[in-house]
């Protein structure tokens, strides 16, 4: 009763969710407008669609599976650090992609460590571009995400079932076929549908490690298309493709993500007593290190071949720092424009219609919006300086879906406790959020702001359509680097952009943590 007794932003909520509507629809319609159904596709784009269904179905296939070895042996040991390797896991969701990619080149790439020790060895050498490049890559970013959720899934299972199983004897072997395999059978599909999702709209990825015409995803031929033959029908057509696979990938994989109910319990810490032998230690401790050295070597590789490259970092990079930091700031601010008002409208209203509006961006290609804008602006003015943003616009739109699932829920509990004291003190309109609601959501803020800040830092994406000589973004002049084969420099580059997205999410997250306990 409480949420019905004060309404927040009721027409600024609905304003704000029909913008969205309009430039993710608006987009969409301007795609449309240049697709030539009649065109079809040539046996290039076929192979574009059939690789990127594939790289995407064995990027969430390998993902999955070494990330339930992973999450186990972290479900049945303590260990010091151990807080501090799950919180890690965290950190590929908020690492700018073309930094991830530098780093893997170190460690994979022709020269890098791996090839030089099995060249020591004289064992045949690897190659990180193509196919496997691009998995690779892939599982990167996303077996932490599955250690993460599969491991919610253990900790799910009550203690008291583990004692039972204690008591009873079970053997490692039973008590995974009677407690834990239940528990993988029904989150594991859902899991893998969505790093599935995930995996069909990558470009960065490609566009750095894809190699050559066998190795072209939808997200990549669009670019090709856009920037190197200005072909907009063929582009316009390759996007409502990636929108058909993309959206249909998304409801399939929303359809199959089954309830989670495994019973109840005490909520008692868990104990295990089925892993406490020589060989079952062994194993855990072997898969938790190979899982840190995978996903730490490169980070390490980045912040030791970074250092060595700063002094040789132009002018150039530290423009386009400038540059990301600004599109950064953007960003955020446009963000909190239109998630405030809709989370305002979603936690008093229940509507459930405004925050499927919010969730576009999960569905929408960032490449379809930009490629969309550019045939909206191209007739009226120079895309170029309209490129910073275009940005900013779409990187909050892409991050909005995610700000809403952190908001929406601290500010309906703050609106049920609050709600009917305000409306009786006549608190209402501005003077409520200022008040009320804002010191109450800092900590949810913070971490919001952080995570758009340093998504939109780390992007390479639509900056690509737009950007001319003078108006380039940190990510997008490291890969110049990159292409220029200046190494040194794009690694001083990488450490800078790490750093730069690292410190946005750390000082916005501390700041709405800065008073918690007073």
């Amino acid at each position: 009763m409480a949420g019905r007794a004060v309404s927040l932003s009721s027409k600024t909520g609905i304003g704000a969710a029909a913008l969205v509507v309009v430039l993710i629809l608006g987009a969409l319609l301007a795609v449309l407008s240049r697709a030539e159904v009649g065109s079809g596709l040539g046996r290039a784009d076929w192979a574009a669609i059939r690789f990127t269904v594939w790289q995407a179905f064995l990027s969430a296939l390998i993902s999955t599976v070494l990330a339930i070895p992973v999450a186990r042996a972290l479900a049945r040991r303590r260990f010091p650090g151990r807080g501090l390797l799950v919180t890690l896991l965290g950190a590929p969701f908020i690492l700018p992609v073309i930094v991830a990619v530098l780093g893997l080149l170190t460690v994979f790439g022709r020269g890098g460590w791996v090839n030089q020790g099995l060249d020591a060895l004289g064992l045949p050498t690897l190659s990180i571009y193509g196919l496997h490049g691009v998995v690779l890559a892939h599982v990167f970013f996303n077996l932490p995400l599955a250690t993460r959720l599969i491991l919610q899934g253990w900790h799910s299972i009550p203690a008291e079932r583990f004692r039972l199983a204690a008591q009873l004897r079970l053997t490692p072997r039973a008590t995974f076929r009677t407690l834990e395999w239940p528990m993988l059978r029904q989150v594991v599909p859902g899991i893998a549908a969505l790093i599935f999702v995930i995996c069909l709209t990558s470009f960065a990825v490609a566009l750095t490690l894809g190699g050559g015409p066998r190795a072209t995803t939808i997200e990549l031929a669009i670019y090709q298309a856009f920037r190197f033959d200005f072909d907009l029908s063929r582009a316009a057509l390759l996007s409502v493709v990636q929108l058909i696979v993309a959206g249909g990938a998304a409801v399939v994989a929303l359809w199959i993500i089954p309830q989670v109910s495994i019973g109840g319990g005490l909520d008692r810490p868990v104990q295990r007593w089925d892993a406490r032998r020589g060989l079952q230690r062994a194993m855990d401790a072997g898969v938790i290190a190979l899982a840190a050295a995978f996903l730490l070597l490169p980070l390490a590789a980045v912040v030791w071949r970074g250092v060595n490259g700063l002094p040789l970092l132009p002018v150039s990079v530290w423009q386009a720092a400038g540059m990301s930091v600004f599109v950064a700031v953007i960003s955020v601010g446009v963000l909190l424009a239109l998630a405030l008002p809709m989370a305002g409208w979603i936690a008093t209203r229940r509507a459930g219609g405004v925050e499927a509006i919010g969730l576009l961006g999960l569905s929408a290609s960032p490449l379809m919006i930009g490629t969309g804008w550019f045939i909206l602006v191209n007739p009226v003015i120079n895309p170029a300086d309209v490129a910073l943003p275009v940005t900013a616009l779409v990187n909050a739109m892409m991050a909005l879906p995610f700000c809403l699932r952190i908001i929406v829920p601290r500010l309906r509990e703050t609106v049920q406790d609050y709600g009917r004291l305000a409306q009786t003190l006549g608190v209402t309109g501005w003077p409520l959020w200022r008040i009320v609601i804002l010191p109450r959501m800092r900590g949810q803020l913070g971490f919001a702001t952080g995570l758009t800040a340093a998504l939109s830092i780390g992007d390479l994406g639509v900056i690509t359509l737009f950007a001319d000589q003078e108006r380039v973004t940190l990510p997008l002049q490291m890969y110049r680097l990159m292409g220029s084969y200046q190494m040194d420099a794009a690694a001083g580059a990488a450490l800078l952009l790490l750093v730069l997205a690292l410190g946005v999410f750390w000082l916005c997250d501390k700041g709405g943590r800065g008073d918690a306990e007073a």
